[in-house]
């Protein structure tokens, strides 16, 4: 029985307020709460359910290539699984978020993009699509 009781990813942004916007306002994190110091402020937003993904470098190269086409990755990538990642990359890209591959369906049956978004994040939007539907031949979001 595991000791872990929550996963919390701490992420520091030098443009706070830009951040906070993103993450809360546009891709729609509920905020659980939020505290102040002397010398700063921090947010603490709600993001479903938590799993923590470890990928050796082949593997992670192997995802990199399949949803963008090349290696583009650092360290770290936060997946968001959504109900719609079309309309959710749309929404992201016009709230700040530069695109860096549109959805893409992935041999695992998933529909996933890639953005880059504030503090440096590079995040992956993923919508699970079970059983396989003619939408997922659609182009992708320009």
């Amino acid at each position: 029985m595991s000791e872990v009781r929550e996963l919390r990813l701490v992420v520091t942004a030098a443009d706070y307020d830009q951040a906070l916007r993103f993450y809360r306002d546009t891709l729609g994190l509920p905020e659980r709460a939020a505290y102040s110091s002397p010398d700063g402020r921090v947010t603490i937003l709600e993001a479903g359910i938590a799993t923590l993904e470890i990928a050796d470098p082949g593997h992670a190269a192997y995802v990199d290539e399949v949803e963008v086409g090349h290696r583009v990755a650092g360290h770290i990538r936060v997946a968001f699984q959504v109900p719609d990642a079309r309309a959710a990359t749309e929404r992201l890209a016009n709230g700040g978020a530069t695109v860096l591959a549109p959805p893409t369906r992935t041999p695992w049956n998933s529909l996933n993009s890639r953005l880059e978004g504030p503090a440096g994040l590079q995040l992956t939007l993923f919508t699970e699509l079970g059983e396989l539907s003619a939408d997922v031949t659609d182009p992708p979001l320009a």
